[in-house]
């Protein structure tokens, strides 16, 4: 393995687990989650298996939907998958219940380390997850990309929201503020193999 390739790869997973890392702050704060973790945790309630795992199922079935669309799976793809996962299982683990002001404060470094931990993985340039994937490949086809990641996520977030998933402040606060910092993050650690950063992750307007 090249020096370059360790790099990434290390990046990569520094990413991954950042994500599952934040995942489980939120989730551990019950003071709302991101869109896809609502959806997670609504399905979590109805089935006897960890978030993290209903998270890698969800993913492997959104490969179905990745084959009308013609995306490329790469090994990447697959180990973000498994890492996100079973680092949000992992991180579970802990004995951390936040109250009060603390629960607040664990939502908001949820909701950092998660945008900023995409920005990073992203930024390795060695795949794309299967959510990423479904959204690069609908824009690809011809689709406006904000409306594709609004009504995607507004999708998941309804259906997350009707099986009983958390939706509250955390869940404003990411949609609010996901964009800008794992663009502010991305900028700063592509290292020049994800094309498409630029168009799927435009930097804010400013006035």
């Amino acid at each position: 393995m090249n020096r370059d390739l360790a790099a990434r790869s290390a990046q990569f997973f520094v990413g991954l687990i950042g994500v599952g890392l934040g995942a489980a702050l939120m989730i551990d704060a019950h003071v709302g989650l991101s869109p896809w973790d609502v959806l997670h945790q609504g399905i979590h309630k109805h089935v006897n298996v960890g978030i993290g795992t209903v998270s890698i199922v969800v993913g492997l079935l959104l490969f179905v939907l990745w084959i009308p669309l013609r995306q490329r799976v790469t090994v990447g793809t697959a180990i973000n998958i498994a890492v996100i996962g079973v680092a949000i299982n992992q991180f579970l683990r802990l004995d951390f219940h936040p109250h009060g002001a603390v629960a607040y404060g664990a939502c908001i470094l949820g909701d950092v380390v998660i945008s900023a931990g995409g920005g990073i993985y992203i930024g390795a340039g060695l795949g794309t997850g299967p959510r990423d994937g479904l959204m690069t490949g609908l824009v690809d086809r011809g689709l406006p990309l904000r409306t594709v990641r609004t009504v995607i996520e507004l999708t998941v977030l309804a259906v997350g929201w009707a099986l009983g998933g958390n939706v509250g402040f955390g869940t404003v606060l990411f949609a609010v503020t996901v964009g800008p910092i794992l663009h502010f993050v991305l900028h700063r650690v592509d290292r020049g193999k994800y094309g498409f950063a630029e168009e799927a992750f435009p930097p804010p307007a400013v006035s």
